[in-house]
């Protein structure tokens, strides 16, 4: 059988649709009707020779086939869309002057930013990582050109390119110590994580102290992973030997957003951008 290749057109429109949720909805993202959102779709799944979406009369939804052709489909737009960037795109030079939330590193700073030094080598990054808020404040007086971190609840400033669950995190052993208050681990004041955490302890009525203040995100994770205190984190930012712990009040989830040259005015902040959402998506 000859093993049909998939049309990049096709698996963008699949991947809208998905992210969407809709048809009507991805078709104004794309600028189609939604009868032509349709027809791709089916066109798709002729050549899948599978069913992609499961349509009823209130929701679409991904069939257990979707699902596995949207992780390839991200990875494939995300190689079409970064090959076009360094083939076809105007040459990209300059200087830009990255700041990054300590709570964004352990997820793909490392591999995303190897990804546009081959992209763009005649770009010269600097990369700055700390607080979201202390990094906002520095670009804000002109230290920094662009910001990578959490937006506080309810702002509205920036651009949002990811939701992080956040979730209560120790050691594969620790339990909660009987008649004493809870021992936490946390970064200074003025973090949101502690700020959220505290607050939520303090509205179930569960005692609390922190026992362990530390700037980096490092040290938070060794705290708990001794088994000296408990912290908080995102989801996807979890260190070897630490675990979610359940019962505990519900943290939400937080935003992290692209702070400065969000429009891609400059042609240095306009790929990163890209890159970064490209990234996340793959």
């Amino acid at each position: 059988m000859r093993i049909p290749d998939l049309d990049l057109d096709l698996l963008r429109c699949f991947v809208t649709v998905a992210e969407q949720g809709g048809f009507t909805a991805a078709g104004s993202a794309l600028g189609l009707t939604q009868s032509a959102i349709s027809l791709k779709v089916k066109r798709l799944e002729d050549l899948v020779r599978r069913p992609v979406f499961q349509r009823t009369s209130r929701r679409v939804a991904l069939t257990r086939e979707g699902e596995t052709l949207l992780a390839y489909a991200r990875r494939m737009l995300a190689l079409n869309d970064e090959a076009v960037r360094r083939l076809v795109a105007p040459p990209v030079a300059g200087r830009l002057r990255l700041g990054v939330a300590d709570h964004f590193v352990p997820r793909s700073l490392a591999p995303m930013l190897a990804r546009f030094a081959t992209t763009y080598p005649e770009v010269r990054l600097e990369v700055e990582v700390g607080r979201s808020h202390e990094l906002r404040a520095k670009q804000a007086k002109g230290g920094l050109d662009l910001v990578l971190g959490k937006r506080r609840d309810g702002e509205t400033a920036g651009v949002p390119i990811w939701t992080e669950t956040v979730v209560w995190a120790a050691a594969a052993d620790w339990q909660p110590p009987e008649g004493r208050p809870l021992p936490l681990a946390l970064l200074p004041e003025g973090c949101m994580f502690r700020e959220r955490a505290l607050a939520a302890l303090a509205r179930a009525g569960m005692g609390f102290e922190a026992v362990f203040t530390c700037d980096s995100l490092l040290g938070l994770a060794a705290a708990a992973q001794a088994g000296f205190a408990l912290t908080v984190l995102g989801r996807s930012g979890f260190p070897p030997g630490l675990r979610e712990v359940p019962g505990l009040p519900p943290l939400g989830v937080v935003e992290m957003a692209v702070f400065g040259d969000e429009t891609g005015r400059s042609q240095v902040v306009a790929p990163l951008v890209g890159l970064i959402r490209d990234s996340l998506a793959a």
